[in-house]
């Protein structure tokens, strides 16, 4: 069965875009175009997005599927309802990003944050764009909220004026496009999950249960107590941005203090460091690397 992580897995520190060919019938059929995540709300793991399209010729077809909002389903269920995604390749295509969660934690603990909200619409916009690109001739957009509907929708009509968009909550079970999307994104995200290598020393806990990533899962937390280093904290599985983490972090790792150099060199009247070592009124800065003062080398200005 495709959905092929093999580059993810080489290295998951980054994210990945996995995606199926695109049909031939796409490219010149106006097309409809789904999109939605799973994994948004997980402690351990990634966030995929997925989209999903097919011709509008074909939703009848596509109905016909029985597709479901992936979360309400199996993980067996979801596995089947791919298969029969990839066994109609001949009419559906379909992309996911695998949006680490070493990423995650550092758009959302850089100096200048990014929101888990703006790194979903990001990932969106960015697979609409790409499967235009592509060439798929997409006029209908289906996409499952994130914030206020209207504005979300709103914003994408300004960035792509030519699309007929629609935002909304719930859209996995309005739209049987939306609902494919999900079941790849699910899909994705489970395999990524299960198949996950620990670049870390961990054999250890690495086969120990973590449960679902959820934070409220009990098996999850005892993972997490269990995993951390006093020093580096948790490995890049987990999502250092989440409150879970953070309050084991507070409780069970050594404190660590920072001092912000910029802000006190910058301060009034704080004498700069140079300024305490070597005779008063010289400037350590001036003084001559040992190198020339051992060989007695001086500047010549004049020969």
């Amino acid at each position: 069965m495709s959905l092929d992580l093999s580059e993810f897995e080489k290295d998951n520190t980054i994210n990945h875009i996995v995606q199926s060919g695109i049909p031939e019938i796409c490219k010149t059929e106006p097309c409809c175009f789904g999109i939605d995540e799973a994994g948004r709300g997980p402690v351990l793991g990634p966030m995929v997005y997925g989209i999903c399209y097919c011709p509008i010729s074909q939703n009848e077809r596509l109905a016909e599927m029985g597709f479901a909002d992936s979360k309400t389903l199996s993980e067996e269920q979801r596995e089947l309802l791919f298969s029969k995604i990839d066994e109609a390749k001949e009419f559906i295509g379909y992309k996911t990003e695998i949006i680490s969660p070493n990423f995650i934690s550092n758009c959302m603990l850089q100096r200048s944050k990014c929101s888990l909200n703006e790194v979903s619409k990001n990932s969106a916009i960015g697979l609409l764009r790409l499967t235009l690109e592509h060439g798929v001739n997409v006029t209908e957009v289906y996409v499952d909220t994130v914030g206020d509907a209207k504005k979300y929708q709103d914003y994408l009509k300004g960035l792509f004026p030519d699309l007929e968009i629609t935002v909304t909550p719930k859209a996995d079970a309005k739209f049987p496009i939306v609902s494919a999307a999900s079941i790849c994104a699910k899909v994705c995200r489970d395999r990524a999950v299960k198949s996950w290598k620990f670049h870390e020393d961990l054999e250890c806990f690495s086969e120990t249960p973590y449960g679902s990533g959820y934070p409220n899962d009990p098996a999850t937390k005892k993972w997490l107590a269990g995993i951390i280093d006093p020093v580096f904290g948790f490995p890049q599985f987990v999502r250092f941005s989440w409150s879970t983490a953070d309050k084991i972090l507070e409780e069970n790792a050594v404190p660590v203090f920072w001092e912000d150099e910029d802000e006190d060199e910058q301060a009034k009247g704080t004498p700069s460091l140079h300024n305490f070592f070597g005779a008063k009124g010289s400037d350590p800065r001036k003084k001559k690397h040992h190198f020339f003062t051992e060989r007695n080398i001086k500047p010549v200005t004049d020969f």
